[in-house]
């Protein structure tokens, strides 16, 4: 695996002339934006104009604290729907969070930063540049041509596409912006912060007796979101609780797994309870020295009927008692499912026949009715080349992150690596059932965890990095100055 270092004076990285006119292009165009908008503004919308400023001025001094800002945004930020793309039942909400804009504003300020630091180059080069464009030029051209055929509205699918560009701004921000083990650290610990902030907001639902969901969502909530994002984040402080060798730590990252767990069950996501099996299962391949996790996860599967709560039993029991008695549902194997399921994998056998009408390049990004299944939606919207590069994406996301997990030898990077692979098997297995990899809650996690991970893992060369930083300012401090420094 190929890490670019980053401290001054071990820095390969160039910044040819077109990187330096894009972010400057960029900003003058929001600059004429401002220009245009300004005079029509209310009171409220000239306040919230001037807390982006400020949150641009902020994050253009300090990335770092820019990405703080974006991380706490991730889970407590709030989201409002503005309109759908279709009917009411067969369209999708388009909403617009908070964090959206935040990303936006800090994006730009990012944007700005390397339009004046030549150092900074646009994009960091890692093994999963390629695999990432070849995914975004799909979806954007396959909904450029279902727009000029008339299956997408423009602005709506412009928009989800944008979503997708979204979580690799995320990427590519931390991936350049990482330099030493410390801030890997330092951000994972306030990722655990949010989600614990968002486990207790959650466990403060479960007395209303309504599916627990994540902080901010409305009335209606997305439970299957907040359940596969805790699957995720479970996974990484499992990870770390296996390599962990301090038992003080270990008590720590027991009382998160605990707390992560409670809204958890109460979610009632069925997804999620799918996805926490072979994430669960990951770690007895990941872990093959620690003999002692294949019985402890034999005990956890053993117990669940008997600590699970009373609504998550219910809520698999469900699955095959509601459909008994009915005729409208779905048999699989000769049992008969609920409604809700049998719905759904009718949409996915119809959606499986419209595809071959468009097979290549598919229907366009919100040019085919709303299917909740991110493998079915990919291959409908854009088609087999879609789904190719998705999966080749997939694929170098998984590579990657084993070839890391063999090369290194810390225990902290060993427990970071193998939650993450858990992690994201149990994301993949949640994506049969959801739009996994394009919902906001968990991609923009998914992908900030995955810039600490594949970027920059080795350890080797981290520590390598930061010797010859801190050699270099040992330099600095112990040469005479010039008399022209004095």
């Amino acid at each position: 695996m190929q890490v670019i270092p980053k401290f001054p004076g071990f820095d390969s990285r160039g910044q040819t002339t077109l990187q330096m006119v894009i972010p400057l292009v960029l900003l003058l165009l929001l600059l004429l934006t401002f220009a245009m908008i300004m005079p029509s503004l209310t009171p409220t919308k000239t306040l919230a104009l001037a807390g982006g400023v400020v949150i641009f001025v902020v994050s253009f001094v300090s990335t770092e604290v820019a990405l703080y800002i974006l991380i706490f945004s991730m889970l407590l930020s709030p989201e409002f729907v503005v309109g759908t793309t279709a009917g009411a039942t067969l369209g999708r909400g388009v909403t617009i969070r908070v964090d959206d804009f935040m990303l936006a504003i800090i994006g730009f300020s990012w944007l700005a930063r390397m339009a004046i630091v030549k150092e900074l180059g646009l994009f960091l080069r890692t093994p999963l540049n390629k695999p990432i464009a070849y995914y975004l030029v799909i979806c954007l051209v396959s909904t450029l041509l279902g727009s000029l055929f008339g299956r997408v509205d423009l602005k709506t699918g412009f928009f989800f596409v944008l979503k997708y560009f979204e979580y690799v701004i995320v990427y590519f921000m931390v991936a350049n912006h990482i330099q030493s083990t410390k801030q890997v650290r330092r951000f994972l610990w306030a990722m655990l912060l949010t989600c614990a902030i968002a486990s207790l907001i959650g466990i403060a639902q479960i007395p209303s007796g309504a599916r627990v969901s994540a902080p901010f969502e409305g009335e209606v909530g997305e439970p299957n979101t907040f359940g596969g994002y805790l699957v995720f984040m479970m996974s990484l402080v499992f990870g770390l609780l296996l390599a962990e060798a301090s038992s003080p730590r270990r008590w720590v990252y027991i009382f998160l797994l605990i707390l992560f767990a409670i809204p958890l069950f109460y979610t009632q996501s069925r997804s999620s309870y799918l996805a926490a099996i072979p994430a669960l299962v990951s770690f007895a391949f990941l872990f093959e020295k620690k003999h002692w996790i294949i019985p402890i996860l034999i005990l956890i599967a053993l117990s669940l009927p008997f600590i699970a709560p009373k609504p998550a039993k219910e809520r698999v029991a469900y699955t095959f008692t509601q459909g008994k008695n009915r005729r409208d549902v779905v048999s699989v194997w000769g049992i008969k499912l609920d409604t809700s399921t049998s719905e759904r994998l009718k949409s996915w056998q119809e959606a499986s026949r419209d595809w071959i009408k468009h097979p290549l390049i598919g229907y366009g990004v919100t040019g085919y009715r709303f299917v909740d299944a991110q493998y079915v939606r990919v291959i409908t919207e854009t088609g087999f080349l879609g789904l190719l590069m998705f999966s080749m994406l997939i694929y170098a996301i998984f590579k990657e992150a084993i070839s890391v997990l063999k090369a290194t030898t810390d225990p902290f990077y060993k427990g970071l690596i193998g939650g993450y692979i858990a992690g994201f098997v149990g994301l993949l297995f949640h994506a049969i059932g959801a739009n996994t990899f394009i919902i906001v809650r968990i991609m923009e996690p998914f992908w900030f965890v995955t810039a600490l991970v594949i970027p920059g893992s080795d350890l080797h060369l981290l520590h390598l990095r930061e010797r010859n930083y801190e050699e270099q300012e040992k330099e600095k401090r112990s040469s005479p100055r010039r008399d022209g420094d004095r």
